[in-house]
């Protein structure tokens, strides 16, 4: 079988290509990697009480693919909206004095050493991290971290039980679909 595919005449070129992705209307963050928290971490933060406190706000990025909730601290905001709230989310989060915004989406790896690319279902996370961060130092705020949780919410649960725990309304058959 040859991987040769006959092109469809009904379709004009721009009806071939697929459309662009969500984020090519907004400009890349500086950084291409945007700093990220380990899953540990972030686990011992619940539990020293500073999620959803004066000190740490999880941001739960997913849109489409929100089909069961998430950490039960966390905002949802979707990715697809983030953009243009940022300097809104700014003042909220200033006003409040948090310290730490960790955004996380369904996955998240940082790359290995040798890869300059992260696939697109691991780039909501380190993207909002890195587009909150430029809009926090153009402001000169040294105070205010943005991070991108390690492994996303599918990591989290993958983790173990203390972390599952910290899901809202988790059901395993869910997660392992």
């Amino acid at each position: 079988m040859s991987d040769f595919t006959v092109p469809n005449p009904n379709l004009t070129t721009d009806q071939a290509r697929p459309p662009p992705a969500w984020y090519a209307a907004y400009p890349a963050p500086r950084s291409a990697i945007a700093p990220s928290i380990p899953q540990g971490e972030v686990l011992q933060l619940f539990r020293d009480g500073k999620v959803s406190s004066a000190e740490v706000i999880l941001v739960d990025l997913r849109k489409d693919d929100f089909k069961v909730r998430g950490h039960d601290r966390s905002l949802n905001i979707p990715a697809q909206s983030m953009y243009h709230a940022i300097p809104a989310l700014y003042a909220l989060f200033n006003a409040a004095k948090v310290k730490q915004v960790i955004w996380y989406c369904g996955l998240f790896y940082p790359p290995s050493p040798t890869s300059l690319t992260i696939g697109s279902s691991r780039g909501r996370g380190n993207r909002a991290a890195g587009w909150f961060g430029d809009y926090v130092r153009d402001q000169g705020d040294e105070r205010l971290q943005s991070l991108a949780l390690e492994g996303g919410i599918k990591g989290w649960v993958g983790a173990g039980p203390e972390y599952v725990e910290l899901i809202d309304g988790y059901e395993e058959s869910i997660w392992k679909e």
